[in-house]
């Protein structure tokens, strides 16, 4: 009997962006877990691999992509292993460079009906008149977020007009244009999206920061023990529908694939806002999108099979 070939995953971890670090520890948890009878494993690190990638592209199946933030999770990778014929899991380029961007993201939850916090876009060549007349109006404190960005790089909470100069200052070393948002008072949850065609929800998780922090900051994210997650979130049947529901339609709204991530917050008058969405949420054992999958009766090893499963399945391939 003809023993089964395996099949060649090509394993994307590391990258430029502030998130490098998280991306390689998703790398490593991501190439223990998967099983090594199903899959050659090939890593990869595009700060420094990217020719060895395409020299060996005719080898490779598919491609887990673990990377976070710019030249990763905005769709520019996706778009590099389009040319070289590499399936990979998640959103493809145009659902990538939606979700990364926090002002196009608005834009499109708004058209397709999901409620967000009121916002000002503060450009950084008109100055911050715009953010200015937008704090007084909404009441502080106010939220000053990067157009680009994840896991929270360059987000601050301004409670103050003096606080609010900072905020802009910080969120403008990493883009020429921010979002300025009414803050909202509430639970931080999260809702993972499963499939293709068709979308799985998985339970939600409650995000508590501890005390120490103001919300759920960078180091908040990726200090251990510095914030509680509960999963499934402590919800109503009924709040718990909608928020899933979000995410199903934020998912489809920024035209994503396979994964997905929405961050929400719930208000205490049973209100759900929709915050942003990931395309790449975090890969390590304890990260929310795995915690999820988990709740759903995926193990680690499973989900990572699923994504593979879902990126063949896309590109009409099958294992």
């Amino acid at each position: 009997m003809e023993k089964k070939r395996k099949l060649c995953v090509a394993l994307l971890a590391g990258g430029k962006s502030a998130e490098r670090d998280v991306s390689l520890s998703s790398g490593d948890q991501v190439f223990s877990a998967l099983d090594k009878a199903r899959y050659d494993i090939r890593r990869y690190d595009p700060r420094d691999d990217l020719v060895r990638l395409a020299r060996e592209a005719s080898d490779i199946d598919v491609a887990l992509v673990l990377l976070h933030g710019r030249l990763g999770e905005d769709g520019t990778i996706q778009g590099f292993l389009e040319s070289l014929g590499i399936p990979y899991q998640g959103s493809g380029v145009l659902g990538s460079a939606l979700a990364m961007n926090k002002i196009m993201s608005k834009a499109l939850y708004q058209q397709a009906g999901l409620p967000v916090a009121d916002y000002v876009i503060a450009d950084e060549a008109s100055g911050p008149d715009a953010a200015y007349t937008f704090a007084r109006k909404s009441g502080y404190p106010v939220v000053v977020k990067p157009e680009h960005e994840g896991s929270s790089i360059g987000l601050s909470i301004a409670r103050s007009e003096d606080a609010l100069e900072g905020a802009l200052t910080t969120a403008w070393r990493y883009d020429r244009r921010c979002l300025v948002e009414r803050y909202i008072k509430g639970t931080e949850i999260t809702g993972g999206v499963l499939g293709n065609d068709r979308l799985e929800a998985l339970p939600l998780v409650e995000i508590i920061p501890g005390e120490a922090f103001e919300f759920f900051d960078h180091e908040a994210k990726y200090t251990p023990g510095a914030t509680r997650e509960i999963c499934p979130a402590r919800l109503s049947a009924e709040i718990t529908q909608i928020a899933q529901d979000y995410a199903r339609r934020a998912h489809q709204a920024l035209c994503c694939r396979g994964y997905s991530r929405t961050d929400m917050i719930a208000t205490e008058s049973g209100a759900v806002y929709v915050l942003e969405t990931n395309t790449i949420p975090g890969m390590t054992r304890t990260s929310l999108f795995p915690q999820a999958a988990a709740a759903a009766g995926l193990t680690f090893s499973a989900l990572l099979d699923r994504l593979i499963e879902l990126a063949l399945e896309h590109w009409g391939r099958r294992p």
